[in-house]
């Protein structure tokens, strides 16, 4: 796909596209589909009943602390912190940019001054949805529920603060496969731009107002531009990364080259640099 190639938007609005996840998850009026989500998601862990959105950009206290911007932020009506981010393309320090996250949510809410003295702190919770794969190893698990634990036993050591992480390329069930709520949005949000029609087994409410509010030829015209540019950066971020991975292992099978005609220059047998390297043994012979 070049720019010159982009593929047409679908009948319904890309739930992953920035237009999309706000258009879903961030509006007031349709906040229900949060609460729903999020219900969903903690099955039964607990039970959100009203949310109340709040700021996405947090300054810092000084200079010296850096500007925070969240996705989505919201307070649930128990008082607890949700922050629900979307992450396209993959960072080397997502994980320690998860925890900065909550850490300066939670350093937010405490009172300043000198006469401070309780620890008492809220619960705060990142929800976020990844496309891409947090370990390339390690492509079995789609999502990740994660607390402080104690090693020692296992048990949870601080229930107050959570990350649950979907790495939705590595959510591949089938319709037939969906065993719970949680796995139903987790395949919409993966293939709803690529419907054409509300499918039988997406029957609860909630994801009957998702595909009502979600067409794309009932938005209003600046709403529509609003989604197709949001669509193209999508789009040319997928590229610029697929991109750089081509590169990358276009490069990594040179390096694999070279060091084989190193090898075997040093005398070392065919079969055991094909395997050592994993290259095909035609290959090295030829080298």
């Amino acid at each position: 796909m070049t720019k010159e190639t982009y593929p047409q938007p679908g009948k319904f609005i890309d739930p992953l596209s920035d237009y999309g996840f706000r258009h879903y998850f961030g509006s007031e009026p349709n906040k229900e589909i949060l609460i729903e989500f999020l219900n969903d998601l903690f099955e039964g862990e607990r039970c959100i009943e009203d949310l109340e959105y709040g700021p996405t950009e947090h300054d810092g206290d000084d200079t010296s602390d850096k500007r925070v911007i969240f996705d989505l932020h919201c307070r649930g009506s128990n008082g607890e912190y949700f922050i629900i981010e979307m992450q396209r393309i993959r960072q080397e320090y997502f994980k320690d940019r998860a925890l900065y996250y909550t850490s300066r949510l939670i350093q937010r809410q405490l009172p300043k001054g000198k006469a401070f003295n309780s620890y008492q702190l809220p619960e705060v919770f990142l929800i976020a949805l990844l496309e891409f794969h947090m370990d390339e190893a390690q492509k079995k698990h789609y999502f990740h529920d994660i607390a402080l634990c104690n090693k020692s036993t296992g048990e949870i050591f601080y229930k107050k603060l959570g990350f649950k992480f979907i790495e939705l390329p590595n959510f591949v069930k089938e319709e037939e496969e969906l065993e719970s709520e949680r796995d139903k949005w987790f395949y919409l949000l993966k293939h709803m731009s690529n419907m054409d029609k509300v499918p039988k087994f997406l029957d609860k409410r909630v994801f009957k107002l998702i595909f009502k509010i979600g067409e794309v030829s009932k938005l209003k015209k600046e709403e529509r531009m609003a989604y197709e540019a949001s669509l193209k950066a999508k789009w040319d971020t997928q590229n610029a990364f697929d991109t750089i991975r081509k590169e990358e292992r276009a490069r990594a099978e040179r390096e694999k080259l070279d060091s084989a005609k190193l090898l075997k220059q040093s005398g070392v047998a065919n079969h055991l640099i094909a395997e050592s390297l994993k290259l095909p043994l035609e290959v090295v012979e030829k080298l």
